[in-house]
């Protein structure tokens, strides 16, 4: 899958000078780390998410996500049967919100972000380098997994001036932008 990862970064085109970093920052740990989906790659490795658009566009599907206690957008760890990296944005998708008919509007990248994980039990502080995909539901219903507080389909234009979570507000600011 590393092969895969490369070619998808070289490809991307960031939205800004935050996300450039994110990009440089990822491209160079997947360069040199070989197992670099593995969770047993203590120092970070690679992670799947899914940004959810509403059947007409305007919504986001976002998780209150248990450990991080933060909105977020659905998404999570590489298994090894995942036949490719789109492959495990999709399942993690499923998993948190029940909903099985996703579709996978690109198989480019849509948005990169690199994060501190803080450390938790046994698990030491590590890094995730999220590599995102956009997805749109066909309907609205869902069901909250034992992963999430909840569940919600919030505005893009609530999430666009969301200042406590740059990320996801880029993510917003981009699907507006491609929108128009």
């Amino acid at each position: 899958m590393q092969d895969q990862l490369i070619a998808l970064l070289l490809a991307h085109q960031p939205a800004d000078a935050t996300e450039t970093l994110h990009l440089q920052k990822t491209l160079d740990f997947v360069t040199h780390t070989k197992a670099c989906c593995s969770r047993q790659t203590l120092a970070g490795h690679v992670t799947a998410s899914a940004w959810i658009l509403s059947p007409d566009g305007q919504a986001a599907l976002l998780t209150h996500h248990k450990k991080l206690n933060r909105w977020l957008q659905l998404g999570g760890h590489v298994d090894d049967g995942d036949i490719n990296i789109q492959a495990a944005a999709a399942r993690e998708a499923q998993e948190e919100s029940g909903i099985q008919d996703l579709q996978l509007l690109h198989a480019t990248l849509f948005d990169v972000d690199a994060h501190a994980i803080p450390a938790r039990h046994n698990e030491p502080g590590h890094y995730h380098y999220d590599l995102r995909f956009l997805f749109q539901a066909r309907h609205l219903d869902f069901c909250v997994s034992d992963e999430s507080h909840d569940l919600a389909w919030v505005p893009l234009s609530t999430l666009v001036t969301d200042d406590d979570n740059e990320s996801v507000s880029r993510m917003a600011k981009k699907t507006l932008k491609n929108s128009s």
